[in-house]
């Protein structure tokens, strides 16, 4: 028999199991990481590539809060293969710190963490790091992901949520490995030495690699294309669809239209079927060079039929929900 899982509208189909402890351990530690960080943009006026100091810490910190936050709750839905995915859900976390760490090391030491060609020990180190640890948190999201994507995990929104959510996000990861493949660049560190990267998160030729203007808050960049963004968009697609189906199942309880599980379903796969075209979007639109705030006239035009079919979907799901015959099913309360 379904029930509520405490505090929310997202049924399931037994007890959960005990909280993931490393995942949650890791999560109260980015959300440290993020104050700390805050403190930091406000506190120390360095830039690092002409971005404050304390500005990419405080991004990951806010990214693994939301991921492993999220890991941790899937992690504690009754499933086959619990015990491999907690293992993985523990590496996951444990890499997660570990990564992060060097980050932080890197912005005290008023240097970059990523892509970089120093020689110096503690850079050579942590880029050997980065080399174990970004395969690391791939793998285990994708063992964790190949596991549950097969099985109902919640009611079927949630559970729909669940597995759209987790190969969005493998594929945002696996988006990543792109930043490499971009072409070296020179940028300075907090002291002003001029160090050559390996690796680019921006699209164009090499005086728009070179750009340090970015808009504010994410530093994407307003000169060329954003490889970040779709790796935005790829990894946080979880909790959007995630937010929908605990929507849909509160407004469930005063509009009847919502209250069949099959309806519900539906639109959040219209939903997961829009952010996977718009993770597509994003992505044309960085490897054709485009900023992001400033997209042209085809990827608009592309947004617009993107728009256009979600409205759609939801139209025809809605329409289908309201020619089946029969008393809609109720929510669990």
């Amino acid at each position: 028999m379904s029930q509520l899982v405490p505090g929310t509208a997202l049924p399931i189909r037994s007890t959960p199991h005990r909280p993931h402890g490393p995942l949650l351990v890791a999560c109260a530690l980015m959300a440290a990481l993020l104050a700390w960080s805050l403190a930091g943009l406000v506190l120390d006026d360095r830039l690092i590539g002409g971005e404050p100091a304390w500005a990419k810490p405080a991004k990951f910190a806010a990214a693994f809060v939301l991921y492993t936050a999220t890991l941790a709750w899937l992690l504690s839905l009754p499933h086959r293969g619990a015990r491999v995915t907690r293992w993985m859900g523990t590496i996951f976390a444990v890499t997660a710190v570990v990564d992060v760490g060097f980050v932080v090391v890197q912005a005290a030491r008023g240097t970059f963490s990523h892509f970089n060609t120093e020689s110096d020990a503690v850079n050579t180190v942590g880029q050997l790091i980065f080399a174990s640890g970004v395969p690391g948190l791939f793998a285990a999201n994708l063992v964790i992901a190949v596991t549950v994507l097969w099985q109902r995990v919640a009611d079927r929104p949630t559970t729909l949520a669940i597995r759209a959510g987790l190969v969005l996000a493998v594929a945002g990861m696996a988006l990543g490995y792109l930043m490499g493949f971009t072409g070296p660049r020179a940028a300075a560190t907090a002291d002003g030495k001029v160090v050559e990267l390996v690796g680019s998160h921006t699209v164009g030729d090499r005086a728009v690699r070179n750009d340090t203007a970015g808009l504010p808050g994410t530093d994407w960049s307003t000169a060329g294309g954003d490889l970040r963004v779709p790796h935005f968009v790829g990894l946080h697609g979880i909790q959007v669809l995630l937010l929908a189906a605990v929507t849909l199942g509160w407004a469930a309880r005063r509009f009847p239209a919502l209250r069949a599980e099959r309806t519900r379903a539906g639109l959040v796969g219209v939903l997961a079927a829009a952010w996977a075209g718009l993770l597509g979007l994003t992505l044309w639109q960085a490897l054709r060079g485009v900023p992001p705030a400033a997209p042209d006239g085809p990827v608009l035009r592309a947004a617009a039929v993107l728009l256009l079919g979600a409205a759609a979907g939801v139209a025809l799901v809605l329409s289908a929900a309201a020619r089946r015959p029969g008393p809609a099913t109720p929510v669990s309360h």
